[in-house]
C-alpha cells in the first residue's frame, strides 16, 4: 500500500485539463498528495489503496489549481495618484509620459527606496493575491532603469517568494531614463545589466516594452538575441497602443508570451498560433487607462492562440491588486468565457511562464498547487466582482491559506 502525505476527498475538482467535460471537472473526486506532487487524481470511486498520512474533506467545495499570475510589476516605490487623477481630467497615457510622469516618476521613487521598504510594501500588494488562491506570481524588474536599482528589485522578488512561488522577470527596457543617452544605456542594459542579472542567479524570463514611446524592433531584438544566448526564455509588452508588429516580433523569437495585444493585426495573430506564443491579456490596464481598442479576442480564439489574463498591477496603468478582478472584467470587457477566464489564470497563465510541465493543472505528476473555493460552480470565480471566495489553498502540498 503506497505511502501518501495527504488526501483531499468529498470535493469537486476542476482540473483545467483540457478535453470534452467543461473544466476538466471531475465530480466526488478524491486527490492523493505526495512530497509536494499530485500522485493521483479521480473519481473517489476508483481511488487505489493508499496510507495516507492526513486526510482532508472539503463537504463538496470545489477545487482547482491555484491561481497564476503572469503578468505584474508588483515592486515600486511611491504611487501614481496625481495621474490617476490627471487622466480623470483628460489627460492621456502618452501626455503623461511625455511631461516626465509615467514610469519615469516610478523610477525615482523606486531608486530612493531601500530593500526593506520596498520589500514591505511589495508584501503587502502580495498578500493580497495569496488571500485569494494565486500560488504563482510573476514580478518584473523595470522601475530602476540603471545596473543598480534594476538588481536591487530582483532581489526584492525573490526574496517575497514564499506563499506563493515568484517568478521573475528583467524589464531593463521598459522606458529610456530621462537626460540619457539612448543608445548607451541599451548598450548597458543589454551588455552589463543582463548579464550581472543572470550571473547572479535573479531572472528567470527576459522582458521588454516595444512601443513608440518605449524601444524599437531592432533594439528588443538585440536584447532577446542576448537573452536567448544566457538561456533565458522572452516575452513582450506588444501592441498596447498601436501596432507595432510587436506580436509578430515576439512569435519571431519564440516568446512564452506576448502581452496587452490591443491593437496586434491578423498577421500578429497568426505569427503567434505557429509559435505558440501565449496571448496575455491585461483588462486591468485596458480599464484603468479607459481604451476603446480591444484585444482581437475573436481571431485569438479562432487561430488556437491560447489566451492567459492578469492583474498587470502596477503603479500608473493597473493598480489592480485582484486576480478575480481582472478574471471578471476579461470577461465583461473582452467577452471571454468563465471557462476560459480560468484557464486564463490557470493553465494558459503557466504556459506563458514556461511552467506548463509543473503546474496550471491538476493532474498526476504536477505541483501539488491547489486552491479550495466557497461556490457552487467554477463560473462564479468570473461572476462575482470582489469579495472572499477562497476556503484554503496549498502550495507544492503545504497549506497556505487555510
Amino acid at each position: 500500500m503506497q505511502r501518501i502525505d495527504l488526501i483531499i476527498t468529498d470535493c469537486r475538482a476542476a482540473t483545467m485539463v483540457p478535453g470534452e467535460t467543461p473544466y476538466g471537472a471531475i465530480d466526488d473526486a478524491l486527490i492523493a498528495v505526495h512530497e509536494g506532487r499530485i500522485v493521483w487524481i479521480g473519481p473517489r470511486a476508483e481511488v487505489p489503496e493508499f496510507n495516507p498520512f492526513a486526510v482532508t474533506r472539503l463537504d463538496g467545495r470545489w477545487v482547482t489549481p491555484g491561481l497564476i499570475d503572469c503578468h505584474t510589476h508588483l515592486v515600486f516605490g511611491g504611487d501614481r495618484i496625481g495621474e490617476f487623477e490627471a487622466r480623470l481630467g483628460g489627460a492621456t497615457y502618452e501626455e503623461i509620459a511625455l511631461a516626465g510622469g509615467g514610469i519615469r516618476a516610478s523610477v525615482a521613487a523606486t531608486r530612493e527606496a531601500d530593500e526593506p521598504e520596498l520589500i514591505r510594501r511589495a508584501r503587502r500588494r502580495l498578500e493580497n493575491f495569496v488571500a485569494e488562491g494565486v500560488t504563482t506570481i510573476e514580478i518584473k524588474s523595470g522601475y530602476g532603469l540603471d545596473l543598480e536599482t534594476e538588481l536591487k528589485m530582483l532581489r526584492v522578488a525573490r526574496y517575497l517568494d514564499g506563499d506563493a512561488r515568484v517568478v521573475t522577470s528583467f524589464l531593463g527596457l521598459h522606458a529610456v531614463p530621462k537626460d540619457q543617452d539612448r543608445d548607451a544605456y541599451v548598450d548597458m542594459i543589454i551588455d552589463e545589466a543582463l548579464p550581472a542579472a543572470r550571473a547572479q542567479g535573479l531572472v528567470d524570463i527576459v522582458d521588454a516594452y516595444l512601443e513608440s514611446i518605449a524601444f524599437s524592433p531592432a533594439e528588443v531584438s538585440r536584447l532577446f538575441d542576448k537573452a536567448r544566448s544566457l538561456g533565458l526564455p522572452v516575452r513582450l509588452h506588444a501592441d498596447q497602443l498601436s501596432d507595432g508588429g510587436g506580436a509578430a516580433l515576439a512569435a519571431s523569437h519564440g516568446a512564452l508570451s506576448a502581452d496587452h495585444l490591443e491593437f496586434t493585426s491578423q498577421v500578429g495573430v497568426e505569427a503567434m498560433a505557429r509559435a505558440g506564443t501565449v496571448a496575455v491579456l491585461l483588462p486591468g490596464a485596458f480599464t484603468a487607462l479607459a481604451e476603446t481598442q480591444k484585444p482581437p479576442v475573436a481571431a485569438l480564439r479562432a487561430a488556437g492562440v491560447p489566451m492567459a489574463v492578469a492583474s498587470d498591477c502596477n503603479p500608473g496603468t493597473s493598480p489592480l491588486l485582484s486576480l478575480r478582478a481582472a478574471m471578471m472584467l476579461a470577461c465583461a470587457q473582452f467577452r471571454l468565457t468563465p471557462q476560459e477566464a480560468l484557464a486564463g489564470v490557470t493553465r494558459n497563465a503557466a504556459m506563458a511562464l514556461g511552467l506548463g510541465s509543473e503546474t496550471g493543472t491538476l493532474a498526476a505528476g504536477k505541483l501539488a498547487d491547489m486552491a479550495c473555493w466557497d461556490i457552487e460552480r467554477p463560473a462564479e470565480l468570473s461572476y462575482w466582482l470582489g469579495g472572499r471566495l477562497l476556503s484554503r489553498s496549498w502550495r507544492a502540498g503545504r497549506p497556505v491559506v487555510a
